[in-house]
């Protein structure tokens, strides 16, 4: 097997993908411990020792993943009372996650303010009233950082999340008026600034050109404070490479270009919360061909699983331009045949339902295995489950050891989306 097979089945061999397939039923998501390994040393070893990482629960909140970046020595970055609930099964202690989100509820505020979460990230005034009141209703201090929307210059990526209008933080031309109103709100710690200025980004050079601009926002906030913050959270953003034509982001590039970054405020540490770059590329997903048609002289290949397991692959989670993740058909038998294109499409009653427009196969069969690669982030916990009441695939852990762990089990009719397993 090649090598870009090889990573696209997250290290496995094509046996076995068989062998898993066979072992826990399809559709089925496999994710690869040592892949999960190895995306996080890479990174910590791109990254300045001033950089602490925090994985980004939404990417894939099983517990069992979670718990395996705590043991490599991540935070972690939530966005609702569900994430933090999740991260405490997984064996997070409530200091190492920091909270984020445009809409935190009463309820989600009282409850990780009571377990004394690590930091929160203000983006509206009326979140810093709010959590103020519940601060002095508990008789505590809690740790703060403002979420800027940046300026456009600083804002590149397949998905802008700054420098426009935006629900996402305060707009950086009024970030004085913010900071003050902050420092004097009772029962808050103002620490520092968070800016998240887009993601899926492959190029090292938009990513410094961020961080740098982040960085100039902390000194911005030690001249309007007259002290220098302690934390610059610059979110996560790294991508992986989805589509045919992207290259992976260049950790190279991105290690030397950090030795030329702005100075660091005295004491300050930056935070990066990755997601997708850890998770992506660790995990597949699997599902079986059911049939094999002609229509009009094109071929589909219909399958068991399809956009209610994975949105992402299908096209249907942000894309404009609709390409293919990549994806491979593994065929019992090929028998020589000539190559011919397919189309591969998922169970559902909606044209939408496509998980590769165009897959170069020889032999299609019933009982053939479709193979989704970069799918171990932004996957099942993205897609619509509930939709036309098709079961939640299983997922399923392969741990260094070569022993395996359910994080979920295969939904039913009767419970469409099982909880993940708590076990860590």
């Amino acid at each position: 097997m090649n090598e870009p097979q090889a990573k696209q089945y997250c290290g496995l061999s094509e046996d076995s993908v068989w062998h898993y397939a066979e072992l826990f039923g399809t559709p089925l998501f496999l994710i690869h411990q040592e892949q999960i390994q190895h995306q996080f040393h890479s990174l910590r070893q791109a990254l300045p020792s001033q950089f602490a990482i925090h994985y980004s629960v939404k990417a894939n909140p099983a517990p069992g993943v979670i718990s395996q970046l705590l043991q490599l020595g991540a935070g972690l970055e939530i966005a609702s009372a569900g994430e933090f609930n999740l991260a405490m099964q997984a064996g997070a202690s409530a200091q190492q996650i920091i909270f984020a989100g445009p809409c935190k509820s009463r309820a989600e505020l009282q409850l990780v303010v009571e377990q004394g979460i690590g930091q929160i990230h203000l983006e509206s005034f009326e979140e810093i009233e709010l959590i103020s009141e519940i601060a002095l209703a508990q008789q505590k201090v809690v740790s703060v950082a403002v979420r800027v929307n940046p300026l456009a210059q600083a804002a590149a990526g397949s998905m802008r999340m700054g420098g426009l209008p935006s629900p996402f933080g305060f707009d950086e031309e009024i970030l004085e008026s913010v900071l003050r109103r902050v420092e004097v709100a009772a029962g808050l710690n103002l620490i520092g600034i968070h800016q998240f200025a887009a993601t899926q980004v492959l190029n090292a050079d938009d990513l410094l050109r961020q961080w740098t601009h982040a960085i100039r926002l902390g000194h911005k906030f030690e001249e309007i404070l007259n002290r220098p913050p302690t934390v610059i959270d610059v979110g996560g953003g790294l991508g992986i490479p989805l589509y045919a034509q992207d290259n992976p982001l260049d950790l190279h590039a991105l290690a030397a270009g950090c030795k030329t970054l702005p100075s660091i405020p005295l004491n300050c540490q930056m935070v990066v919360e990755p997601g997708r770059f850890l998770l992506g590329p660790a995990g597949i997903y699997i599902c079986k061909i059911a049939a094999v048609k002609r229509s009009r002289e094109k071929l589909f290949l219909i399958c068991d699983g399809g956009m209610h397991h994975h949105l992402a692959a299908s096209g249907n989670l942000g894309q404009v331009i609709k390409r293919d993740y990549p994806v491979t058909v593994l065929e019992r038998s090929n028998s020589g045949a000539e190559m011919q294109n397919a189309q591969i499409c998922g169970p559902l009653c909606t044209p939408l339902d496509v998980l590769a427009r165009s897959v170069q196969v020889q032999n299609p069969a019933v009982g053939d295995l479709v193979v989704v690669g970069q799918s171990g982030a932004y996957a099942s916990t993205a897609s619509p489950m509930h939709f036309l009441g098709h079961p939640a695939a299983a997922e399923v852990l392969l741990r260094t050891d070569s022993t395996t762990q359910i994080l979920r089990t295969r939904g039913t009719s009767k419970n469409l989306v099982p909880c993940y397993s708590t076990e860590s």
